[in-house]
């Protein structure tokens, strides 16, 4: 497992399991032939994608972003039509690690799209049940909101047997809200109407996570919005703000769906100066 260590702030990316989407939908308008170079394809124009939870570790609390694809949540249609390959095996991860999901003290949901938070809830019998079950679980207000009262574009996304067996677990925020000295969950909108970002300064020590403004390392362009978000204007000026700041402070920015790099850095022109690449495999 790969590990970085920013101030503070311990992170390790966990296997939350892969899926293959089109390429096309993650670039939005901008044509493949741009789009091309900066991130592989297969003969089906899909592209991999993590969908790596990463353990946070401040202060003695350990904290998880996101939670990964899940476990026999998904059909199989549903396993063809996402292109999954892998589901999840974050409890392994943790355990290889000497904790346990019991240990887990707060999921951070940047938004609750199924591939972020299939993770959150399991199958017990004819029911479903937490994962981390001692922890709280924050979202934006918006995004918690929407979740529970979906449109019918987001029903696709939005599954109650992602958010029912959690509601107790659950605190919503307005704006902005700081999880532990120096940690902030941002809603920004953009991918969803709630979505969320995180944020981590530590003195002269900072990293960003973006993510699904920008899901993956080909989405540095502030105009590369993907065709999956709801509101692509706003998507654009997050990324133009959170980019500039992050470019003068040359945050790390890390991911959850990249299947190439955990992490970037960049200088204040926004030059690559430093990475960390993820171990990769063969599926099976």
């Amino acid at each position: 497992m790969e590990t970085l260590q920013v101030g503070r702030a311990t992170l390790t990316w966990l296997n939350g399991g892969v899926n293959f989407l089109d390429g096309g939908a993650m670039f939005g308008v901008v044509p493949k032939a741009l789009w091309s170079k900066k991130y592989p394809h297969n003969e089906k124009n899909q592209i991999e994608l993590r969908t790596d939870p990463i353990l946070l570790q401040i202060d003695g609390k350990n904290f998880i972003i996101d939670s990964g694809m899940g476990n026999e949540k998904l059909t199989e249609k549903q396993l063809r039509n996402f292109g999954v390959l892998e589901e999840s095996s974050v409890e392994k991860s943790l355990s290889q690690l000497g904790l346990s999901l019991e240990d887990i003290d707060a999921v951070l949901m940047t938004h609750l799209h199924f591939d972020h938070a299939c993770g959150l809830t399991k199958p017990v019998g004819d029911t479903y049940e937490p994962v981390f079950m001692n922890a709280t679980i924050y979202t934006s207000a918006v995004e918690w909101d929407e979740m529970r009262n979906p449109n019918i574009r987001s029903a696709n996304t939005y599954w109650k047997i992602n958010w029912e067996p959690i509601v107790g677990q659950v605190q919503t925020f307005e704006n902005e809200l700081e999880i532990v000295d120096g940690l902030k969950m941002i809603h920004t909108s953009g991918h969803s109407d709630g979505h969320c970002i995180l944020v981590f300064e530590d003195a002269q020590d900072c990293f960003i996570h973006m993510a699904d403004i920008m899901p993956t390392h080909a989405h540095q362009n502030k105009l590369w919005a993907l065709a999956y978000d709801d509101y692509p204007v706003s998507s654009v000026h997050q990324k133009e703000k959170w980019m500039d700041i992050g470019y003068k402070k040359q945050a790390w920015y890390t991911f959850y769906h990249d299947a190439y790099l955990r992490a970037i850095k960049y200088d204040e022109t926004g030059k690559r100066i430093d990475s960390i690449e993820r171990k990769r495999y063969e599926y099976k």
